[in-house]
């Protein structure tokens, strides 16, 4: 952005800061955080602490202070956010996204940073990982929470390097899919509401997750593992006496059982090349969006697939 055009979103940006402004603590942050969002959507070349600074006439070091010492009310931003854009955003059509990211990091004082895949470089790396969930609708889209991946060996089992890198003591190791439920409770408990969430393998590849959000009557479209067993039509369940209680009178124990035919379950990957039902079915093409080469666009079908719980 230029000067121009800052100068003509500067009174929404106040007001817009202004709500979070219980959420700063002193005074002094808030005149901080300002000049440091200014900072952002300047067109400075660089916009790292030193040149923002420079530009509002701060010495460098009260800002970097301000990024990385000063507390404010976190938890309470977050939940200021997520009901601003339940009043402000809500639509039957709106979208969740579930996904991380991450930073590559030198050295091992970073708080979670570990050798682990890293999909900014799309390979194992010395890297830190964050959870997210984005909200999309229309032209509308921002990030409504972000948690830290702790990971379980190297840092949560070592409570001494944790307080050395200043993580809480009731921080601990959650899986990735765990973190992402707790996201969705709290924006659900803010008011936000999804038409649908998506995500890709990693949460899609977690029955328990998937289990979690179908009980919640929740929708989603998910990218699931090519190993996933399971049936293209739903399966039929019978019930029998429990074998060591048949001679038992008045014991109404029954054990599910799956009916003869329903017993073999193919993976994804087999419906995906040998199902006549799958072949039967036109594929649909969907414009995605126009990118610098020419639209991209995808080409899909559908059948109905029950997925096994256990193996």
């Amino acid at each position: 952005m230029d000067a121009e055009t800052i100068l003509g979103i500067k009174p929404a940006l106040t007001e817009y800061l202004r709500a979070f402004d219980g959420c700063m603590g002193r005074k002094s942050n808030r005149r901080h955080r300002d000049h440091y969002v200014l900072g952002q959507l300047s067109d400075l070349q660089r916009k790292s602490v030193e040149p923002i600074a420079d530009a509002a006439g701060l010495p460098p070091r009260t800002l970097q202070e301000f990024l990385s010492m000063m507390v404010w009310d976190e938890a309470a931003m977050r939940d200021r956010l997520q009901q601003r854009v339940a009043a402000r955003h809500a639509s039957p059509h709106g979208i969740g996204i579930f996904d991380e990211t991450s930073f590559v990091k030198k050295g091992r004082k970073t708080a979670g940073v570990q050798r682990q895949h890293c999909g900014a470089v799309g390979k194992r790396e010395n890297c830190v990982v964050s959870v997210h969930l984005g909200y999309a609708v229309d032209d509308f889209h921002t990030l409504l929470d972000g948690e830290l991946y702790l990971p379980q060996h190297t840092w949560h089992a070592d409570r001494a390097r944790c307080r050395q890198a200043g993580i809480p003591d009731d921080v601990v190791f959650r899986t990735k899919p765990q973190i992402a439920l707790d996201q969705l409770r709290r924006a659900l408990n803010n008011g936000v509401r999804f038409a649908w969430l998506t995500f890709d393998e990693l949460y899609g590849g977690n029955l328990p997750f998937l289990r979690e959000l179908e009980g919640w009557g929740q929708t989603y479209v998910a990218e699931v593992p090519a190993s996933f067993w399971g049936w293209t039509r739903c399966p039929e369940i019978y019930y029998q006496a429990h074998p060591r209680d048949r001679v038992r009178q008045g014991d109404t124990r029954r054990q599910a059982k799956l009916k003869a035919r329903d017993r073999h379950v193919g993976q994804v990957r087999n419906v995906l090349r040998h199902s006549a039902l799958l072949r039967k079915v036109r594929w649909e093409r969907f414009l995605v969006k126009d990118g610098t080469k020419g639209p991209m666009v995808f080409e899909a079908k559908r059948i109905p697939f029950w997925i096994r719980d256990a193996p």
